[in-house]
C-alpha cells in the first residue's frame, strides 16, 4: 500500500459522486447504493472511457469469491435503476456485449491525493490488514478474521470501513463485544490503540497514515483451523 491514494469527485448530469464519504447524490439529495453498487459505480468513472473487462470487474468487486455474471449483472441493473439510465435514453453505463461495461455520460472528474490510512487488528502477535470494508469477526471459517476461541460466536462482530471510519457493530452474539472494558451496544467508531474483546480473546485495533505494511487476510479455512488450534488469540487467517 502506497503512501497516497486518492479522493474523486465525480459530476454527470445532475448527480455528484464522492468517493470519500462514499455516496452518490442527485440535485444534493443522496442516492442509496449497497457497497459492490458504489464500488462497481466509482471503478467505472475512474476508468472511463475504457470499457472495463467483466474479469477485471469480478476480481475487484469480489476479489476472494467467486461469483457468477448474474451476480454482477444485479450490480449493474441496482447503479441503472439508481441512475435512471433507462434504455430510451442515451446510457450512461454501456454494455460491450461479452466484454465488459463502460461510463458513456460527459463526465467532470476531480482527482485529489489524500493520505492512505492504514488500519489493521493484533490478535496475539498476528497483524490482520483490514483492507475492504467489511470484516465480519467470528468462529465460522468463512468469516473474513476467523477466531476459534471460548466465548467467540460463530459471526461474533463485524467491522465496517465507511466514509474513511472503522465502525464496530456486535452481531447478536452470547457473550457480547466490549470495547476499552465497556460493552457494545449498538455501533461505535473506533480509534487508534482501542482494545476489542470478544469473549476471551482481545484484540487491539491500530491505525496509521504512514502507511504501515499490513497482513492482506487470507480465506483459507484449512490453514486457519491449524492456528487456531494453537491457542486463544492466534487464530487468524
Amino acid at each position: 500500500m502506497g503512501a497516497l491514494d486518492h479522493h474523486v469527485i465525480a459530476r454527470f448530469e445532475t448527480f455528484e459522486l464522492d468517493s470519500g464519504q462514499r455516496q452518490l447524490r442527485r440535485d444534493g439529495k443522496p442516492i442509496h447504493l449497497t457497497p459492490k453498487a458504489f464500488d462497481f459505480l466509482l471503478l467505472l468513472i475512474e476508468e472511463a472511457p475504457r470499457i472495463v473487462r467483466k474479469e477485471e470487474l469480478h476480481k475487484h468487486l469480489w476479489p476472494d469469491t467467486f461469483v457468477v455474471d448474474a451476480t454482477l449483472v444485479s450490480v449493474v441493473k441496482e447503479v441503472r435503476r439508481a441512475l435512471g439510465d433507462h434504455a430510451s435514453t442515451p446510457p450512461i453505463i454501456r454494455t460491450a456485449h461479452r466484454v465488459g461495461y463502460g461510463f458513456a455520460a460527459a463526465l467532470e472528474r476531480n482527482v485529489t491525493p489524500v493520505p492512505t490510512v492504514s488500519r489493521w487488528l493484533m490478535v496475539g502477535r498476528r497483524r490482520v490488514g483490514l483492507a475492504g470494508l467489511e470484516h465480519v469477526i467470528g468462529r465460522d471459517p468463512a468469516s473474513t478474521i476467523y477466531i476459534d476461541a471460548p466465548g467467540v460466536s460463530r459471526r461474533h462482530a463485524r467491522i465496517v470501513l465507511d466514509r474513511g471510519d472503522a465502525v464496530l457493530e456486535d452481531l447478536g452474539s452470547k457473550n457480547g463485544t466490549a470495547v476499552n472494558g465497556q460493552p457494545l451496544d449498538g455501533t461505535v467508531t473506533l480509534k487508534d490503540g482501542d482494545e476489542i474483546r470478544l469473549g476471551t480473546v482481545v484484540i487491539l485495533y491500530r491505525c496509521s497514515t504512514r502507511g504501515e505494511s499490513t497482513e492482506t487476510v487470507a480465506r483459507n479455512a484449512q490453514s486457519a483451523t491449524s492456528r487456531a488450534r494453537r491457542g486463544p488469540g492466534t487464530q487468524v487467517p
